[in-house]
């Protein structure tokens, strides 16, 4: 066989960008390019369905913080996989997805799995609304060009996926190597956008004559890998920090200058402190409807009576939900390089504000003991604090943590501490079940030394069980504890509460996950009592192979002090919100 191969000749590509897994599916489609991969130095990560691919990608990607690769067939592979792309995109994940597509000659004659009911050959423009850009390869010779300027723009700006879309024949077509040789004399190290000594001494004179500014920071931070950055200069002027629910653990849960997250569930003294603050200083966020509490002034943000300065690498975000007195367009790692330069040359001795650190002390001393019974009861099913309580107890500190929709995603938010940033990957914009568990599995990949942990709700892990043929096949030592209440419990927790019915919301007939981990070949337990569960914790981190762990749980709501518009649009004027169901 030629080496001369497009197929052939992508995979040197890849493996000369540093790329070492490739997450996904077969098709007839694909296995001309992924035959070949066989004799590279590239992981092909074999999965029953696109989706587990999709998310497996995301994860990886958020731990190695460089684009990872999504292989996938036509047609029903490429739709399967569209809901962990659209979740990647959503948060800002930088992914190139190759998908293979109908032979090039076959163009207008509909031939096996097109999607063709509105237009021939236009399978790519699925993925559009959601892809940074999405390519259709109309020429072989166009391969090398593409690929290059695909993850240029995955990675840069706001990141994010990129679709390419090869019709089969194309992977077995020749071309001349040097097309590709070429491609590679480009720069992998683009130089960032930054901000000028000027708008930087602005910035910190208006904090600086404050009286009380907050920081606010978003998922934005992690991505450009700028939390030591930040912490450096919150720590100079004793600027407190909130967050978004993407931004959980920008900043240190331990530090004495973290206030927390803001939003629904964010608690009251949070959210009075973003409210009532002078000047708010945000940092990588789209001021999500969550985190703002619907953006009611009464709650969350008052702003433009708060003023905003707001920086972003995505200019569409300044000023999309709140008007900014300052906005700057700038990778927040090189900006806040600057700003702490200018900070120390201006301020060289820092600032203290002992009062809003005493203030913090005391309201998360306050807060952990409001909730020390529910962590410390012996109820079964479990407490959900309880389960948060016990993992807090056993894993290490920088574990990575996953979690899916529901309880596991909002009371960790709200309740569990994230020591490093980076360290907990969410769902946030799209807010997919069924990302938790197989995000996890891309984690553990790129951090093999780490302890990964998947949170997860028997309905999240149930969207996709298949994961664990993955797991047991290429001995993948996650953790997953699925916080098992037999519902959708989220949704039936708002279901009872306005209209008095769980229907359906609640199983009828809860699945045996520990006894289906089995039946795929990795270790399944089944939590009996509530003293059985950390122990079983403690033996799966000994074990270090894939361990799921079935953990019943007491359907509680988790408690909210922020708001959320769906209740006036549920209940009209009753400030009703979840209730436990039973």
């Amino acid at each position: 066989m030629s080496k001369n191969l497009v197929s052939n000749l992508l995979i040197d590509y890849l493996e000369d960008r540093g790329v070492e897994h490739i997450f996904g599916l077969c098709g007839h489609t694909n296995i001309a390019f992924l035959s070949q991969v066989e004799e590279s130095s590239i992981n092909f990560v074999n999965v029953r369905h696109e989706q587990i691919s999709a998310h497996m990608a995301d994860g990886y990607a958020r731990v190695t913080k460089k684009a990872s690769v999504l292989l996938s067939h036509l047609g029903p592979g490429l739709t399967n996989a569209a809901t962990g792309v659209a979740n990647a995109a959503l948060d800002s994940i930088p992914m190139v997805v190759i998908a293979g597509d109908i032979p090039s000659h076959y163009y207008g004659k509909h031939p096996h799995q097109e999607v063709n009911l509105h237009s021939d050959a236009a399978q790519f423009e699925i993925y559009r609304p959601f892809v940074k850009r999405a390519w259709r390869v109309d020429r072989p010779d166009l391969m090398p060009e593409i690929i290059e300027k695909a993850f240029q723009l995955a990675e840069t700006g706001r990141p994010g996926p990129v679709l390419i879309s090869v019709p089969m024949d194309i992977f077995s077509k020749e071309i001349d190597p040097a097309l590709f040789d070429r491609v590679k004399q480009h720069t992998r190290s683009i130089t960032k956008p930054s901000m000028s000594e000027v708008k930087a001494k602005e910035i910190i004179e208006k904090l600086v004559n404050s009286n009380n500014p907050v920081i606010y920071a978003g998922g934005g931070v992690m991505l450009a890998d700028a939390a030591e950055e930040l912490r450096e200069f919150n720590e100079h002027f004793d600027i407190p920090v909130a967050h978004s629910l993407m931004g959980k653990g920008v900043v240190s849960d331990d530090s004495d200058l973290t206030l927390g997250m803001t939003g629904f569930w964010g608690t009251k003294f949070i959210n009075e402190k973003t409210r009532t603050a002078d000047t708010i200083f945000a940092l990588g966020t789209q001021f999500a409807e969550a985190d703002s509490s619907s953006w009611e002034s009464e709650y969350t943000f008052d702003i433009p009576n708060t003023k905003l300065i707001h920086i972003d690498i995505n200019a569409e975000e300044i000023g999309r939900n709140y008007p900014a007195e300052i906005g700057v367009i700038a990778d927040l790692k090189e900006a806040l390089t600057v700003l702490n330069r200018v900070a120390k040359e201006l301020y060289p001795m820092g600032i203290s504000n002992e009062r809003i650190k005493k203030e913090i002390a005391e309201n998360r001393k306050a807060f952990r003991s409001s909730n020390e019974e529910l962590r410390k009861d012996n109820s079964f099913p479990l407490m959900p604090q309880r389960i948060l309580a016990d993992v807090e107890a056993v894993i290490p500190k920088d574990a990575y943590i996953t979690t899916d929709v529901g309880w596991n995603k909002n009371g960790v938010g709200q309740q569990f501490p994230v020591y490093q940033a980076g360290r907990i990957l969410t769902p946030g914009g799209f807010a997919t079940m069924g990302f938790g568990a197989p995000a996890a599995m891309g984690a553990k990949i790129a951090s093999p030394d780490s302890v990964v942990v998947s949170l997860v709700g028997d309905g999240g892990f149930g969207q996709n069980p298949a994961l664990l043929a993955t797991a047991a096949e290429e001995n993948i030592p996650v953790i997953w504890i699925i916080m098992n209440n037999s519902a959708f419990g989220t949704i039936a927790g708002l279901q009872k509460a306005h209209f008095d019915t769980t229907y359906g919301t609640v199983f009828k007939k809860s699945a045996d996950f520990a006894a289906i981990a089995q039946a795929y070949g990795v270790e399944g337990i089944k939590v009996n009592t509530a003293d059985e569960f950390k122990p079983a914790l403690e033996k799966a981190i000994r074990l270090n192979k894939p361990v799921v762990i079935d953990v019943p749980m007491i359907n509680n709501p988790v408690p909210t002090d922020g708001h959320w518009n769906i209740m006036d649009i549920y209940s009209p004027g009753k400030e009703v919100h979840h209730v436990s169901v039973n």
